[in-house]
């Protein structure tokens, strides 16, 4: 695929802008797409050149964007407990993301060594931040120094919903042992669960609950992996800089709180089947030895070349733990699975039905951006000094249909219906977790351009 160059932005921009006004009138035609792809072949490729192509490098990176309407229309405009797309009726440049990589060798007989780094700007960029030391300590309450890596950087009390985060900053090694083994060391994303946070390697706008409030999403530490034979892989390592168990880890606080992060995969590609089981466990943080720990098991599974169906199970704890009902250990675990089948090689439709227990009320808030953006003093520039973001103890029940149309290589859309339900909480609309609405449809649409 090719990419473009800095004197080619300003077409690419102005035709990715007419790409989406054209998607939302149902009006993009042959002639369009022809004019795109001739745009793209004139552009050059940075990848290309003697000096990337000399040391490996390449850059690359994505845009994502999309819209939200919300049934109930809260005035406050947030989407209850949903995070990412959840703003309602506001346009959110969900991330821009760019990335510098040196790939390594998967095999062969000889070291090697490489790196990657991402930084993302957008609305999402507060959510993939490493929040992992809370504003206030899950078992004692009181406030906690948060870590410095990439919290606020943009002054976010002056910008409620934009900011900057570096999700991946690692140095990658394979070593000719065995079959061969790769080691990342430094910041990286978690290879728990199904879902994840780039928007490109997702099928929906909007993620699960298990996604958005069941696993970390990122962890500073050092992460192995090795290929055992054509069935079977492991991952294993050790994560710090997180008072929440080894979750979401920075550089320069609660680094003496070491976590284990490990997992097993298994592969049988004659009938399209992966069994993946993945978990962390350790100390909640350097002040509480208490036990934090979750597990995650994805099962995927082809039916046929064209239908695509996946199982996932999470179950988490946390002990000793501040809620609503005082001190008390903490679960929360839940089950999702997702229906696919390509129409066509541009054309796929899917479906997400998903069930979440939240025991306690201890990890699903509402709204989840408020929650995140919480200071010591226990204010949310999120809501403008405003109101809180508030949980309770209840289960959670999602159904997501849409489908996903890549009418051209660097370009997908992705138009979804969400329907969201819960029972023994009312975290939806303009209210508190316990006395706003039940229930709320979601209808969104977002673009997704990579390059």
């Amino acid at each position: 695929m090719k990419k473009y160059q800095s004197n080619d932005r300003a077409s690419f921009k102005s035709l990715a802008l007419g790409l989406v006004l054209y998607s939302a009138a149902g009006a993009i035609n042959a002639a369009t797409l022809t004019e795109a792809e001739r745009l793209l072949e004139a552009a050059g490729d940075p990848n290309g050149s003697s000096f990337m192509k000399k040391y490996g490098l390449t850059v690359g990176g994505w845009a994502n964007a999309g819209i939200t309407y919300n049934s109930i229309s809260p005035e406050n405009n947030f989407n209850g407990p949903v995070t990412f797309g959840d703003r309602s009726g506001e346009f959110q440049l969900n991330q821009l993301n760019l990335f510098l990589q040196r790939a390594v060798a998967t095999e062969g007989d000889s070291f090697d060594l490489g790196f990657r780094f991402d930084v993302m700007f957008g609305t999402d960029a507060l959510f993939t931040q490493a929040y992992g030391v809370p504003a206030f300590d899950v078992n004692s309450g009181l406030p906690l120094n948060r870590n410095h890596w990439d919290l606020n950087l943009l002054n976010s009390n002056d910008n409620r919903f934009y900011d900057l985060a570096f999700p991946q900053a690692y140095l990658e090694a394979y070593l000719p042992i065995g079959n061969g083994l790769n080691i990342k060391a430094g910041h990286f994303y978690t290879p728990i669960g199904y879902e994840t946070v780039p928007a490109p390697d997702n099928f929906f706008y909007t993620h699960a609950y298990t996604m958005q409030y069941g696993e970390p999403f990122t962890h500073t530490g050092i992460l192995g992996s090795y290929t055992i034979d054509d069935h079977w892989s492991v991952v294993g390592g050790a994560v710090t800089g997180s008072a929440t168990g080894g979750w979401d880890g920075g550089w320069d606080k609660h680094l003496g709180n070491w976590a284990g992060i490990a997992g097993a995969t298994w592969t049988n590609a004659d009938s399209g089947t992966s069994l993946n089981v993945t978990g962390t466990y350790g100390g909640t943080s350097e002040q509480s030895s208490k036990g934090w720990g979750m597990y995650s098991v994805v099962l995927k599974q082809d039916v046929g070349d064209k239908t695509h169906w996946v199982l996932q199970h999470d179950h988490g704890y946390a002990n000793g733990v501040l809620t609503a009902n005082g001190v008390e250990d903490a679960e929360w675990y839940g089950i999702n699975t997702h229906l696919y089948y390509d129409i066509s090689d541009t054309l796929t439709a899917g479906v997400r039905g998903e069930w979440f227990r939240d025991q306690n009320g201890f990890r699903v808030f509402s709204p989840g951006r408020v929650g995140a953006a919480t200071d010591g003093s226990g204010n949310s520039f999120a809501a403008a000094g405003n109101f809180l973001s508030t949980g309770a103890p209840s289960s959670y029940y999602a159904v997501t249909a849409g489908i996903n149309w890549k009418p051209l290589k660097w370009l997908n859309l992705r138009p979804n219906v969400r329907y969201d339900w819960a029972d023994g909480a009312r975290p939806f609309g303009d209210t508190g977790a316990t006395t706003g609405k039940l229930d709320q449809f979601l209808f969104s649409t977002d673009f997704t351009i990579s390059f």
